[in-house]
């Protein structure tokens, strides 16, 4: 017989869900059906700022197949939240809330009724039949006119409407400014971005076989959706089980809550089956988007190129709830003044509340605003220093032992200045005695195209920030007589598409000894599984990785001394972080990072504004690639969402309502739209305490390439845009404010 092939930590594994997912025969949440199951629609508010004052769901209660309809009133605790429970469940009179105005509605997405019916048609007919009053409320939408004093106030509890406000305060700015030989300053915004994934948000809700509150959804954390779920209902833990089918995408838009709480409060009531499938419509108009971000920055360098003081203001919209606020806008603290070695720096971040969406968590969380102007800015006085780009980011690279902005070292394994050079060099760079050069791109010979290369690199936490609390916790059960027959691996952390369950069961193998085909893995599901944490802050494989390894190497230890079954329990619990201290900003905030640098070739169409994304390299230290084919999928997925972030995907927002809630309206890149090449350079420089070095990676590539293309398209029409999306109109009216193009 063949001998077992056993697994090891970079083998190709083909994912697990490939074959059912291409074929369909992977059920989704909104694909699940149940015999007697009833059917729900949410009716939300008509205003962006209003009280409450009556519904009347009597003319709906008397619609034919309408079984009940749910008000703030029948929500045993009235309010959730992912990092402070700031938001009513649903808004209106009658609530049980510790959340001051629960009868207050701040944007269009809150809740007011919940109908449930017997057909999908008849609560959506029903659901617009309820007659809601209201007491309109003066609304604000413009974050810094929400700063003003007499601004309308969202929540009493944030004078002039300021959700948080962190401070960096490093250095001299007095001695900075002195030395500084050439300044440059800048403005740079970005917009939202819709999340945009496969499967709109949909979930069937029911009692279970042992009599459990019972939610089949798409989410990001089981086990806190689960706490969101139980605190809202004011249930025992014990009695409310979340269980994820396939996901279908998440990308940071399925964090918090959409459905989950009130699936849960209509079948603990009704004891009956109920499902909801929302229209891409209601999902584009209903769950959190991407901050917009403002941010002003000045920077000043010595003429032999050394950064020697940067002064940041960033402002960001939150909308009316938290959300995962908060956090967003600490990274983009942190990421604003990019990953170098500045002495004197002074920064202001602001998060402000208005009647927007709520804007939360999305790829790169706050990082890919900050590197905005962080690249922009170190592009700029790469322009006004006559150094090459990648020659002065290199003077000033963060390194081992740097201190970064808040005062305190990098964690060991800092890889920043490896991973600049290999993406210079696998690209448009080459290295000589005076430095680095780039090299002369070839321009088209129609006159209307202009060709332009540009750099950018950054750096991304992995794992919780600031002082949120980070574990992950796993079990291995080791099952045979004489030898290992079976694994089971217990980790509950979601696949949201990267394949995150394949490596689970990889690393499981590896750790043990045994072939991929004897490891068998129970996740998704809080009645089987402790919490692995969230499918988030490019945390998994480092985190889960590190619990299964641990859970692996006690399991063996219990089969040596003869345990059968072999089953052990192990939590990993990195290095504790710490927030940001008010007044300075100093903290130990992150436990490891990523680095990643990008390379970026377009071609602008100086007449019509397009901007072509012709090729892209990306340079990332993912530490050890447990499964490379998966790494690279990743970085080419990333780096063309990071595209329809950067020149494309446009959400208007008009006083706080969506005007383009459709796919065909909201443009996303299609396989026509994508880069001609990416090539993913897979760097692996280990992390001192990743699962065999394992970093974290997800989220890096987004980081760097905006500004990758706008130094690109600055050197193709020597016009910088500072503004994204880059659509044709923004780019159009640019280069003729410039003279570009005109006839």
């Amino acid at each position: 017989m063949p001998q077992e092939k056993i697994v090891a930590i970079g083998d190709n594994i083909k994912r697990i869900d490939a074959v059912g997912k291409v074929t369909g025969e992977t059920p989704y949440p909104g694909d699940i059906d149940m015999p007697g199951q009833l059917w729900m629609k949410i009716r939300f508010s008509d205003r962006a700022h209003a009280r409450v004052v009556a519904i009347d769901s009597r003319p709906a209660e008397a619609l034919a197949g309408v079984v009940r309809i749910f008000t703030a009133k029948d929500v045993p605790q009235n309010e959730y939240g992912l990092v402070t429970k700031d938001q009513p469940v649903m808004c209106g009179p009658g609530s049980n809330s510790r959340v001051p105005g629960a009868d207050i509605v701040r944007c269009y997405m809150d809740v007011v009724a919940v109908v449930v019916a017997e057909t999908e048609a008849i609560a959506a007919r029903a659901a617009k039949m309820i007659d809601v009053t209201y007491e309109d409320l003066p609304a604000v939408f413009d974050p810094q006119a929400a700063m003003a004093d007499g601004a309308p106030q969202i929540h009493e509890q944030n004078p002039n409407n300021i959700l948080c406000h962190y401070r960096i305060r490093k250095g001299d700015m007095e001695a900075g400014w002195a030395q500084s030989e050439v300044v440059v300053e800048g403005e740079y915004s970005t917009g939202y971005q819709e999340h945009a994934f496969l499967q709109p948000e949909a979930g069937l809700g029911y009692i279970d076989e042992q009599g459990r509150v019972t939610v089949l959804v798409a989410g990001q954390w089981v086990h806190e959706d689960q706490e969101q779920i139980y605190h809202a209902l004011d249930l025992p833990q014990e009695q409310v089980r979340v269980v994820y089918p396939a996901i279908g995408g998440a990308f940071g838009g399925r964090e918090d809550m959409s459905v989950q709480i009130v699936l849960a409060l209509a079948a603990h009531n009704l004891r009956r089956p109920v499902k909801i499938l929302w229209s891409r419509e209601e999902s584009i108009l209903y769950h959190h988007k991407r901050h917009p971000i403002t941010i002003r920055a000045k920077w000043g360098a010595t003429k032999a190129g050394k950064v020697v003081a940067t002064e940041v203001t960033v402002i960001g919209d939150v909308g009316p709830y938290n959300y995962t606020s908060t956090k967003v806008m600490g990274n983009a603290n942190m990421t604003c003044t990019g990953p170098y070695e500045i002495p004197n720096i002074h920064t202001d971040t602001y998060g402000v509340l208005t009647n927007n969406i709520p804007t939360g968590a999305f790829r790169g969380f706050g990082g890919p605003q900050g590197a905005l102007a962080a690249e922009g800015q170190m592009n700029r006085l790469a322009l006004a220093l006559g150094i090459d780009p990648v020659e002065l980011r290199m003077r000033n690279i963060i390194h081992e032992g740097s201190i970064a902005s808040v005062g305190t070292p990098f964690p060991k394994g800092v890889s920043m200045p490896e991973v600049v050079e290999s993406c210079a060099e696998q690209s448009y760079w080459s290295q000589s005695v005076a430095g680095w050069e780039h090299k002369t791109i070839e321009q088209p010979a129609n006159p209307t195209l202009r060709r332009g290369i540009g750099f950018g690199c950054g750096f991304k936490n992995i794992g919780y920030s600031f002082g949120f609390p980070e574990q992950s916790t796993a079990t291995i059960e080791l099952h045979g007589n004489g030898e290992i027959e079976q694994v089971i691996v217990r980790a509950s952390g979601a696949d949201v598409g990267q394949g995150s369950h394949t490596v689970f069961m990889q690393m499981a193998a590896a750790a043990v000894g045994v072939p991929f085909e004897k490891v068998r893995l129970m996740g998704h599901d809080t009645a089987e599984a402790g919490s692995s944490g969230s499918a988030s802050a490019s945390r998994l494989t480092f985190m889960a990785g590190n619990a299964i390894k641990g859970a692996a190497e006690q399991a063996l230890e219990c089969w040596k001394r003869e345990e059968r079954p072999a089953i052990a329990t192990y939590q990993f619990r990195p290095p504790r972080t710490t927030p940001y201290d008010p007044m300075t900003g100093r903290s130990e905030p992150n436990f490891a990072y990523g680095y990643v640098a990008q390379a970026v070739e377009v071609e602008v169409d100086i007449e019509t504004g397009h901007v072509h994304v012709v090729n892209v390299v990306s340079a990332s230290d993912v530490g050890k690639a447990v499964n490379p084919a998966l790494v690279q999928a990743q970085i080419e997925g990333c780096v063309v969402q990071a595209q329809g972030y950067a020149i494309m995907e446009n959400l208007v927002s008009v006083e706080g309502k969506i005007r383009n809630p459709y796919l065909s309206t909201y443009l996303i890149p299609t396989i026509l739209d994508v880069p001609e090449t990416v090539k993913s350079v897979i760097l692996e420089y280990a992390d001192p305490i990743g699962p065999w070095g394992v970093r974290g990676m997800a989220e890096m590539p987004f980081l760097p390439l905006a500004p990758a293309i706008a130094a690109a398209v600055q050197q193709a029409t020597g016009v910088w845009i500072d503004s994204i999306p880059m659509t044709p109109d923004r780019v159009v009216a640019a280069l003729r404010q410039h003279g570009v193009g005109v006839l």
